[in-house]
């Protein structure tokens, strides 16, 4: 099959180097007639239909159409190039008849402008697609592509990579849905209790977008029931402790389910604690596994709010506040979220939030290998991070990951980690050595496996 697919881009790449070039090859109008369905034909199907049909969804043939498209403008475009640099200085007029430019400009002229028009449409057709349906490109990249697209061999290198950034993904995505397709009658995620998924500070579960990205679509698929926090995205630890017992016990009433496994980030690890150790929710939770939590608070933060006058921490608090109105927060407290994050609030709440009895706990951490990888602004601020708390996310530090029964810290080989919003799914990436939805199902699927 591969060697048929090879043979099949060939064919393609030669129907378009072909009718580029048409001007300076013996075609009769015979061939032209030809040539001209063949060439369209390259536009609408440039994988071969057999190997087209093994890509599971319309997007991905269309990002896996695009990126061959792009490869057999790179090809042609080479042959091309090779062919008529020769030709216009003459070094083919007496094997082909081909008169060298200074001979005949317009003849010339003619011939430039049907190679580059034959092969803009092929470009602009592989482009376009790529764009459109490519989820895995992220904005810098596109705008850089889309500025430097005229620097000579500096776009050549950026096509390259957006080629190899479209393969990638098609090859992942689709052998996700094909994993998927195989253990659905399994319903791996389908645990004894729903699931809970709880935010962390500043954001809302799913106003105006997924906090957790594709994780629960993913999970669903696996049988999982999944529901939300919905706490408010900038409280105290306290308060938003009340808010999530309430919503844990309403939760268990209208699904009739006697507990739920909690799934919590960042703050949001916090909240559970002081929902289960002061509103009473402990009878209702099976499980709480916190991501990235700032168990023993960040340093970082108590710098920063040590060094910030209090006129600038209002100005700053009140802007946010406004912002997280609008998000549905009903009444925001900024400042009581940031100041119950660091190490000396933390070092408080842990004494008020003992270890709970009879619910299996457990912690995960990660970090960023350096301050070049990850998405902005968690690959700067881990410098930050790092000069008072270690090792880091971009905002937690390791020391301060651990907590409960089970500890495990998330790591990768090469310079990119996994920072604090990539644990969740934040920006959609797809990160080579961590594949973040197949986290969460391998983690809800061992909580199945124990009962829970």
């Amino acid at each position: 099959m591969i060697l048929i697919e090879i043979l099949y881009f060939i064919l393609c790449t030669a129907v378009i180097s072909v009718l580029a070039n048409m001007v300076m090859l013996p075609i009769s109008a015979i061939w032209l007639l030809l040539l001209i369905p063949l060439f369209l034909a390259v536009q609408f199907m440039p994988l071969f239909p057999i190997a087209a049909r093994k890509i599971r969804t319309f997007k991905l043939r269309n990002t896996a159409a695009g990126s061959m498209l792009l490869k057999i403008f790179l090809l042609s475009t080479s042959i091309a190039i090779a062919f008529n640099i020769p030709a216009m200085m003459g070094k083919l007029e007496d094997s082909m008849d081909i008169p060298p430019i200074t001979d005949e400009p317009l003849w010339w002229t003619f011939a430039i402008i049907l190679i580059i028009g034959i092969e803009s449409i092929v470009f602009w057709n592989g482009i376009i697609r790529v764009y459109v349906t490519g989820k895995q490109m992220s904005l810098l990249f596109r705008v850089t592509c889309a500025v430097c697209g005229l620097i000579p061999i500096v776009n050549l290198v950026l096509l390259g990579m957006l080629i190899r950034i479209a393969d990638k993904e098609v090859k992942f995505e689709n052998d996700k849905i094909i994993l998927n397709e195989k253990r659905a009658d399994q319903k791996i995620c389908a645990c004894k209790y729903p699931i809970l998924l709880v935010h962390g500070v500043f954001f809302r579960d799913s106003n105006y977008f997924n906090y957790w990205g594709r994780v629960p679509e993913e999970l669903e698929k696996n049988g999982a029931q999944v529901h939300y926090g919905n706490q408010q995205s900038a409280a105290s630890v306290d308060s938003c402790g009340q808010e999530l017992a309430e919503r844990i016990k309403s939760l268990c009433e209208k699904y009739h389910c006697e507990k739920v496994n909690i799934i919590a980030h960042s703050k949001g690890g916090l909240d559970c604690r002081m929902a289960i150790a002061k509103y009473g929710a402990g009878p209702y939770v099976a499980s709480l596994t916190t991501i990235n939590t700032p168990h023993r608070g960040c340093e970082f933060a108590d710098y920063l709010l040590s060094k910030i006058g209090e006129n600038y921490q209002e100005k700053v608090a009140s802007i946010y506040e406004s912002t997280l109105r609008k998000m549905g927060d009903p009444n925001p407290s900024f400042l009581d979220a940031v100041n119950d994050l660091t190490s000396s609030a933390c070092e408080r709440l842990n004494e008020e939030m003992p270890y709970p009895d009879g619910i299996f706990c457990q912690s995960f951490g990660s970090k960023l290998n350096g301050a070049t990888s990850g998405q902005f602004p968690l690959n700067f601020s881990t410098l930050l991070v790092g000069h008072f708390d270690g090792p880091n996310d971009g905002l937690v530090g390791e020391k301060s990951f651990a907590w409960g029964q089970e500890y495990q810290f998330i790591t990768v080989k090469g310079k990119r980690g996994v920072s604090h919003g990539d644990v969740i799914d934040l920006n959609r990436e797809n990160i080579d050595g961590y594949d973040v939805r197949e986290f969460y199902v391998q983690l809800v699927s061992k909580l199945r496996i124990r009962g829970f």
